[in-house]
């Protein structure tokens, strides 16, 4: 009797639980690994991945984290899983920012993990991040809450992003960003309107299957009715192994320019982007450059669903009526 009230006693063990080491947080939901956040001295952004179903499969690309990935297409190397960043930001380039890459590049690099909490229901992770430029000095703080939440079958986490800058910044009219995640490659549409390649010869790998299908809030389908329209949320369906999954992102009401443009692509490429108005409209006169000064500040929310079944199975306009709703 003893032993069981001893037992009655002691905590439940969290559902949502965090494993700090010295260049990345480990992310477990329910016993499973769930993502990585890695932010170590040789990330030039710090991302999550890979991302995964409740069911374990992975909904992100491996390459080049895996840069032997069988099936990954390996174009667009500086797309690692889930990331916020920007291609022009005072004329650096935080978005495609490796070494590889040429032009003027900035880093995005940690300045600390505020804090990690476990919970039953959900967890936290507080992470603040500076913007350099590339001589090293500091351009913008990035304050980064990232909440993931327990469910028995979907795998949600929400982004607060506040941006404050040290110095006037100024975000400039680009499509390469913002809040974007590179997916699996049986994700990508079948017959994508465009399939770039890493270098002159390769070909896009036909296994596995690609079963990608894009849609939005407003009835889009596939990449040419999705690509730089504004909505609510975007959303990319497909099917591995005979299991459906897909994954969603949702653009808070609260964000800048809410509903945002969507920069998805069919080989697989998928970001939200307030910024890239003039190619978005296909209008040069337009500008959708932002300018930010010391003292002001910047705020992005956006959920990430990763579900079973199709958009429309998965019920994602009710799922996001319940974010909208939060402050």
């Amino acid at each position: 009797m003893l032993l069981v009230a001893a037992a009655t006693l002691m905590p439940l063990a969290a559902e949502v639980t965090f494993t700090r080491q010295a260049d990345r947080v480990d992310v477990v939901i329910e016993g499973k690994p769930f993502t990585t956040f890695w932010h170590g001295a040789e990330v030039a952004k710090p991302y999550l991945w890979p991302l995964r179903a409740a069911s374990g499969t992975e909904v992100t690309r491996r390459f080049p984290m895996v840069p032997d990935a069988v099936g990954d297409s390996r174009d667009h190397p500086q797309h690692r899983g889930l990331t916020f960043a920007h291609a022009d930001l005072n004329g650096f380039n935080y978005w495609a920012n490796e070494p590889f890459n040429s032009g003027k590049k900035g880093r995005i690099v940690l300045e600390k993990i505020a804090g990690t909490k476990n919970g039953n229901e959900k967890g936290v992770l507080d992470a603040v991040v500076v913007w350099q430029d590339g001589d090293g000095k500091p351009l913008l703080r990035d304050t980064r809450r990232i909440t993931f939440y327990a469910h028995p079958t979907l795998r949600m986490m929400d982004w607060d992003i506040r941006l404050q800058p040290i110095e006037t910044v100024k975000f400039g009219d680009t499509h390469e960003g913002s809040f974007g995640v590179r997916v699996a490659p049986w994700l990508e549409e079948p017959d994508p309107e465009y399939v770039p390649v890493a270098k002159k010869g390769d070909a896009r790998p036909t296994e596995p299957k690609r079963t990608g299908l894009i849609s939005n809030s407003a009835g889009g389908m596939k990449e040419k009715s999705v690509r730089s329209k504004r909505a609510l949320w975007a959303d990319y369906s497909g099917e591995f192994k005979g299991e459906k999954l897909g994954i969603a992102m949702f653009d808070h009401p609260g964000n800048p320019r809410h509903p945002t443009y969507w920069h998805t692509r069919g080989y697989g490429m998928f970001a939200a982007n307030v910024f890239g108005v003039s190619v978005f409209e296909n209008d040069k006169s337009k500008d959708g450059s932002l300018t930010l000064k010391p003292g002001e500040e910047l705020r992005f929310r956006y959920r990430v669903v990763i579900h079973p079944g199709s958009a429309a199975e998965a019920g994602l306009e009710g799922l996001y009526r319940e974010f909208g709703l939060g402050k």
